[in-house]
C-alpha cells in the first residue's frame, strides 16, 4: 500500500488543485465556511465570488455571527440551497463564544452538518486522521475496490487512509475524482492508481447513476409598484424561506407582463409576471437600489430585470 500512497501523492503534488483559496489556510472558520458553500455547488462558482466575498465581509466567526440572517441571505443570493445559509447562521451563532468544535462527533451536532462536512473540517483544518468521502472520492473508491456498498466503502476508506499525510491523501483522492476518475469517460491511463485498481475494466458499473426527478411548477407573481417601490413579502414557504419574494396573484391575461424559466434544486419553474394594484398587508416596499441589498433569490432578480422603475 505504501507504493500506492506514494504514487497518489506524487500525482497530487504535480496536478492537484493547489490554487483553491480554502486550501491555502488552516483557519477552521474559513474552511467550515467553504465546505458549507461547496455542498451541491461547483468549486469554480464558490471560488470566483462567494468565498472571497464572505471572507472579506465576515473575516471571522464573530463577524458572521453578529450579522443578521437577512444580511447573510442577501449575500448568499444566487448561490442557492438557502437552507445552507440559515443553518450556517445558526451554527456559527451557537459557536460564537467557544469557537467551532474540533471533533467529528461535536461538529455533527451543529445544524446542517453531516459526516462529510465534519470529516472535511477535521481533515483539512485540523489534519486529523479521518477519511473524507465526498461524491468524487466515493466514485474513486468504488472503482478502486470494485465495491458498491457504501458501508464497505467507508471501511475501505479508513483502511486505505495514509496515516502519515491524511489531509493530502484526502485532497488527492478528491482531485483524482474531479480531474481523472470522472463519472463519464474516466482517463484511466493517466491515473496513479491504475495498476492496482480492481474496477478498471468496468468503471461504469461502480458509477452512481441516480436520476434526479425534477418537479415542474407554474408560478404566477404580482408586480405592484407604489411610488417606484416594489412590493415584496417575506416567504415562510420551504422553497425560499426567509427571503423576500413577489406575492402570488391570480393570472389575468390583460395584466400579463412577461414569463421566464428558472431552475432551483429539484424544481423546474415557469414564472409568469402580472401587474397588480394590490399588495398583501404585510408587504415591504423597495426601491431599485434597496433591492440590490435585499435578501432576494436569483429568481426575483430575474423578475426585476423585466421592470422599469
Amino acid at each position: 500500500m505504501k507504493n500506492v500512497h506514494v504514487s497518489l501523492l506524487d500525482w497530487f503534488k504535480q496536478y492537484g488543485r493547489h490554487g483553491l483559496a480554502w486550501r491555502k489556510t488552516d483557519d477552521i472558520y474559513a474552511i467550515f465556511l467553504s465546505e458549507v458553500m461547496l455542498q451541491q455547488t461547483q468549486a469554480s462558482r464558490v471560488a470566483e465570488y462567494y468565498y472571497p466575498h464572505f471572507l472579506q465581509k465576515y473575516p471571522t466567526l464573530k463577524h458572521f455571527a453578529r450579522a443578521s440572517l437577512d444580511e447573510i441571505l442577501s449575500d448568499w443570493s444566487g448561490l442557492g440551497y438557502y437552507s445552507r445559509a440559515r443553518n450556517l447562521h445558526k451554527a456559527l451563532n451557537l459557536c460564537k463564544k467557544t469557537g467551532l468544535p474540533q471533533t467529528m462527533e461535536a461538529l455533527q451536532k451543529l445544524p446542517g452538518v453531516g459526516r462529510y462536512t465534519a470529516s472535511a473540517v477535521c481533515s483539512f483544518a485540523l489534519n486529523q486522521k479521518v477519511a473524507v468521502i465526498d461524491t468524487n472520492i466515493k466514485r474513486v473508491l468504488k472503482r478502486y475496490f470494485a465495491q458498491m456498498n457504501d458501508k464497505e466503502i467507508l471501511k475501505e476508506a479508513e483502511i486505505f487512509l495514509n496515516q502519515d499525510t491524511p489531509k493530502e491523501h484526502n485532497l488527492a483522492l478528491m482531485d483524482l475524482g474531479s480531474l481523472l476518475c470522472t463519472s463519464k469517460n474516466p482517463r484511466c491511463p493517466k491515473c496513479p492508481l491504475m495498476l492496482t485498481c480492481k474496477g478498471i475494466n468496468e468503471p461504469e458499473i461502480y458509477t452512481s447513476k441516480q436520476k434526479i426527478q425534477y418537479e415542474k411548477l407554474d408560478i404566477f407573481l404580482g408586480i405592484c409598484l407604489v411610488n417606484k417601490k416594489l412590493a415584496l413579502v417575506k416567504s415562510s414557504e420551504k422553497l425560499y424561506k426567509g427571503l423576500f419574494v413577489l406575492p402570488e396573484v391570480e393570472p389575468l391575461e390583460e395584466n400579463f407582463i412577461a414569463s421566464f424559466k428558472h431552475s432551483y434544486t429539484k424544481y423546474r419553474l415557469s414564472v409568469f409576471l402580472y401587474t397588480t394594484d394590490y399588495a398583501p398587508q404585510n408587504a415591504s416596499y423597495f426601491t431599485y437600489e434597496e433591492l440590490l441589498q435585499a435578501p432576494i433569490s436569483s429568481m426575483i432578480k430575474k423578475a426585476v430585470s423585466f421592470l422599469d422603475f
